[in-house]
């Protein structure tokens, strides 16, 4: 089994798959269902962008890659962020543009802090 972080609409999830193959005498038991997502941050204006990048570590922004009005696609960094001396890229979870980056290089930042939104 493999755990994973999955993001959806802003909301992330952790999921545990099961790999099945062609060997296995029965079928894979029923998922259990998703547990109820958490109440979610308030959106942000739909002025500011509709898709919400959030910090997905605590570390300090290192730099900032993406500025606001820039066409960006799915997997695109936005900012790379420091964290126990590794360079961790935020990225784009879609194509779309960048409508406003919150953060600045040296900011200090936080699991979930909001990094940047799009459209």
């Amino acid at each position: 089994m493999s755990t994973y972080k999955i993001t959806v609409n802003g909301v992330s999830y952790d999921v545990t798959v099961e790999a099945v193959g062609a060997s296995a005498a029965a079928p894979a038991p029923a998922a259990a269902p998703a547990p109820a997502a958490a109440p979610a941050a308030p959106a942000a204006p739909a002025a500011a962008g509709g898709v919400r990048v959030e910090a997905q570590v605590a570390g300090k922004i290192w730099k900032v890659v993406a500025s606001a009005g820039q066409a960006v696609k799915a997997g695109d960094s936005i900012v790379i962020l420091e964290s126990m001396k590794m360079e961790i890229p935020v990225v784009a979870p879609q194509d779309g543009t960048v409508a406003s980056i919150s953060v600045s290089e040296g900011t200090p930042v936080e699991v979930g802090d909001l990094i940047a939104t799009m459209n």
